[in-house]
């Protein structure tokens, strides 16, 4: 009877797999609304991250209302922006993504209060505690492998973009400033997001496969161990 019973929902999952493609659903859907919850988080969380350099770059001495408004934190604004900004969005498209593949709605929803927590945490203590928000997903018939993958695409997305960020390292100046800190953010945030505890990606991957999630948890280690070390 079990038997059966797995087989049926198996059936009922393929159906409505390929129900989800004979529609020719678009590889990538969006909306306005999700559009500017992303916008809205990415220039949120990247200024939050633009005034924790800056209490670097004053010796750990908290910056003025002046200076985090003015034109002293405008760069470290920019480099934020293009780096764990970008870091943040493509962790969760990253999500968004392969859900959608699978035929389950899948949208960015921000959450505001913490983004502004972040922002004050920033500016009050130095220290960027940051859960912007997440991409929500709605798909009845998605198996426990299929959630697996979607957590995993989150990490992964920052394991590449790590390397992406590499080539800058060759440069200096403004360019070099950038591409540490995307190595150093996207190893740190595919890292912290592999733990196996609360709602990190890592819980959901080791659910659905021990083995997928120690080879890439290891192979995000291994690659920090190199990488960070050296850029810190």
């Amino acid at each position: 009877m079990p038997e059966i019973e797995q087989s049926r929902v198996a059936g009922l999952e393929e159906v409505h797999f390929q129900t989800v493609r004979s529609k020719k659903m678009a590889i990538f859907n969006t909306s306005s609304t999700e559009l500017k919850h992303l916008f809205i988080a990415w220039v949120a969380i990247s200024y939050a991250f633009a005034i924790m350099l800056a209490w670097m770059e004053l010796d750990n001495i908290r910056p003025t209302s002046s200076q985090i408004f003015g034109t002293f934190i405008t760069d470290l604004f920019i480099i934020s922006l293009v780096t764990v900004g970008i870091s943040f969005i493509f962790h969760e498209m990253g999500h968004k993504f392969v859900a959608q593949q699978y035929g389950a709605w899948a949208e960015f929803r921000m959450s505001f209060g913490m983004l502004l927590l972040a922002i004050y945490m920033a500016w009050q203590i130095g220290i960027l505690f940051a859960a912007p928000g997440a991409v929500q997903i709605f798909g009845p018939h998605i198996t426990k492998k299929q959630y697996g993958k979607i957590a995993a695409s989150g990490p992964v997305m920052n394991l590449f973009l790590a390397f992406a960020f590499m080539p800058l390292l060759m440069d200096t100046g403004f360019l070099y400033d950038i591409g540490r800190l995307g190595v150093i953010i996207n190893l740190l945030l595919a890292g912290f997001n592999m733990l196996p505890i609360s709602v990190l990606d890592g819980r959901k991957v080791l659910a659905w496969s021990p083995i997928a999630y120690i080879g890439l948890f290891m192979t995000i280690i291994v690659v920090g161990m190199f990488f960070v070390a050296k850029l810190i």
